[in-house]
């Protein structure tokens, strides 16, 4: 099955809204096994919305609208669907009963109502949180035209509860993906290590960019997600052999959690001094529920004042070597697991720009230490004079190399290879 999206709003066109419903919808279809080839934003407007449907309904099977099936005059959507389907607009009693339901005790004007007239003969998507439901129109040649609400807390359950299930039954198929996470490797040079893979048909295999990371794909078709699983295995399993120790993890969410895994696993714990990351590190780390039980502490000791004061990094070894220096981050990591009695530490410090770095020191250094308490290692990033990235990118590729050298070290690697 062939599918595309429309996305329909003017605040959307405009850049005033991020749209985010068009990935959503997107992942759920690519979940299902069907084929997404186009996605488009049509502003409030009823006659570039109706030539957007005609021409999706020509190359899909499927075309899924998001937004604009609210109570106001510019909520134009169902109306344009009807009309290009030809099915006229009929009061569905269950979507009228619920809608009453919601402004229980509270004043509803009927412009509110207006929201459960749908297309004759439609299937009706519950909308369980907020008023304006979704709703399946299948067309005279047996294209389906599905439409949802726009805001997400209520596209995703309708979607999820709902849409999924039937898209199921009328798909009769599955699809499987494994997710190969790597950390230290661009996207270029691991496309040409697996490079035969990437032709395959069914798993197929695809490399992608992410956030200073990158990951690639696995997937397969069957009847069955067991089935699709058991074809993608093999394949998964010689992809991460080729590319080796720098495979964080296969469907793990993110490399926090990886690493959250694995100092469970051990009963071991970590703590964390940061500068140029601002704490971002850490944040990484409480974001996971449960990192109690392996996170000890997490400093943010921007100033050398309060490097000396929390953390005793010393004002000699601040005024000989500065702030940004092997000799601090290995202060740093030393000084924070000594204050945490945590069995690891790590210290970050750096210059994250766009302003503060010199010839010496340029925007984009970053020291990194790590110690186990009897060892420490000191890993260097930057330093060279080369296209200077924003300052988010510098402070998130720092925390990103500070979690896969803990997880390298976890793993009995290399930390700093």
């Amino acid at each position: 099955m062939n599918a595309e999206i429309i996305s329909v709003g003017t605040e959307l066109l405009l850049g005033h809204t991020v749209n985010t419903d068009t990935t959503i919808v997107a992942q759920a279809l690519s979940d299902l096994g069907i084929n997404m080839l186009y996605a488009c934003t049509v502003g409030d407007n009823e006659e570039r919305l109706r030539q957007a449907l005609q021409q999706a309904l020509v190359r899909s099977d499927l075309v899924i609208t998001t937004g604009g099936l609210g109570p106001t005059k510019d909520d134009l959507t169902k109306e344009t669907i009807a009309a290009v389907a030809g099915k006229p607009l009929v009061e569905d009693a269950g979507s009228r009963q619920r809608i009453e339901q919601y402004f229980a005790g509270r004043s509803c004007s009927e412009n509110q109502f207006k929201q459960a007239l749908l297309p004759k003969d439609c299937t009706v998507l519950p909308n369980d949180a907020g008023t304006a439901p979704g709703c399946v129109v299948t067309t005279d040649e047996g294209k389906m035209i599905m439409m949802f609400p726009g805001p997400p807390s209520e596209l995703k359950p309708m979607l999820y509860r709902y849409a999924v299930p039937f898209l199921q039954e009328k798909e009769q198929a599955a699809i499987y993906s494994d997710n190969i996470h790597v950390f230290g490797k661009g996207e270029g040079a691991v496309a040409q290590q697996i490079a035969p893979y990437l032709e395959g048909e069914n798993p197929t295999a695809a490399p992608y960019a992410k956030d200073g990371e990158m990951f690639v794909r696995v997937t397969a078709k069957a009847k069955t997600k067991q089935q699709a699983a058991a074809i993608c295995e093999p394949v998964t399993k010689e992809i991460v052999a080729i590319l080796g120790d720098v495979v964080y993890g296969v469907n793990v969410d993110t490399l926090e959690q990886a690493v959250f895994h694995l100092l469970s696993a051990r009963g071991e714990t970590v703590a964390t001094a940061e500068s140029c990351t601002g704490g971002l590190l850490s944040k990484r780390l409480t974001d996971i529920a449960g990192v109690s039980k392996v996170f000890e502490m997490g400093v943010c000791t921007y100033s050398n004042r309060i490097k000396h004061m929390l953390i005793d990094v010393s004002d000699d070894m601040l005024r000989q070597y500065g702030a940004v220096s092997e000799q601090v981050a290995k202060a740093m990591a030393e000084g924070v697991r000594k204050k945490a009695g945590s069995t690891y530490g790590i210290g970050i410090t750096g210059i994250a720009g766009p302003t503060g770095g010199s010839d010496e020191k340029p925007v984009g250094l970053v020291y990194i230490g790590f110690t186990n308490g009897t060892q420490t290692w000191i890993k260097k990033l930057g330093g060279a004079k080369t296209v200077q990235r924003s300052r988010e990118y510098y402070r998130t590729i720092s925390s990103s190399t500070a979690l896969d050298i803990l997880r390298r070290y976890l793993q009995g690697l290399n930390p700093i290879a």
